[in-house]
């Protein structure tokens, strides 16, 4: 089934099997309604512990205590999830909270530095992937298998050099590769690639949850999908929040 190699890790082949028999044996199938169902109420529990972390942040609290506790909690689910996914439905709107902590600190300490970029931020989110849904509704971008492996391969290369970058960072106090900070061409540059990659990866999960439902997985294989569906969104609105902040800085 390589119709499932998608660069998401969260939604592979892999992570279908063992539960499309199962879908099908009890009659509990993945539709895309309930997908999007979970979807919408993964997204209101993220935005409502989003509030809450900017609210805190407004009112003078430490962020970084909540974005840790949202970075490697979330993680940590994230990963209980990939080997647990029948405990999807418990652990996904756990994720979904953790997360929104990140979000909002991070988002509160960038509306700080840039007042509103946030909100330009959320409104091109939502703009990119509708445009990405339409385009792969109307199959005007044809998910291929030379498309999924390109951008897999691209994915896997940004996730292993931002954990790179990361790791010399707290060695070395500065990190390698630092002009994809910076508000120059080549720093803006590297952010609408990266950008435009996060966008090509909603094409391949799109791609993956229908095909979950055409070969009926298990229907908490819904929860995890929707699941994926949001560490892609999420995503894709840091790295625009990174971009608009060097076009800010320009």
């Amino acid at each position: 089934m390589s119709i499932f190699k998608s660069s998401n890790p969260t939604l592979q082949e892999k992570t279908y099997q063992g539960t499309i028999l199962e879908g099908m044996s009890t009659g509990e199938e993945m539709t895309i309604t309930g997908t999007m169902n979970k979807f919408g109420v993964l997204m209101a529990l993220m935005i409502a512990s989003t509030l809450f972390a900017w609210g805190q942040y407004d009112k003078g609290s430490d962020p970084m205590p909540l974005m840790l506790t949202g970075v490697f909690g979330g993680l940590a689910l994230a990963l209980l999830m990939m080997f647990k996914k029948q405990w999807s439905a418990y652990i996904a709107p756990a994720y979904a909270i953790l997360e929104g902590l990140f979000v909002g600190s991070i988002s509160a300490m960038y509306n700080h530095a840039y007042p509103g970029l946030p909100t330009q931020a959320v409104a091109l989110t939502l703009l990119v992937t509708l445009v990405m849904f339409l385009l792969y509704r109307y199959r005007i971008i044809k998910v291929t298998q030379k498309l999924r492996s390109i951008v897999t391969v691209a994915t896997i290369a940004i996730g292993v050099f931002y954990m790179i970058q990361w790791i010399t960072y707290l060695v070395m106090g500065s990190p390698i590769g630092s002009f994809t900070n910076a508000a120059t061409p080549l720093g803006i540059g590297f952010s609408i690639l990266v950008v435009g990659l996060a966008a090509f990866n909603l094409l391949l999960n799109f791609d993956t949850i229908e095909k979950g439902v055409e070969l009926r997985a298990a229907k908490y294989m819904e929860w995890y999908s929707a699941f994926g569906l949001l560490v892609t969104i999420v995503w894709l609105y840091l790295e625009l929040l990174r971009l608009l902040s060097k076009l800010q800085r320009n």
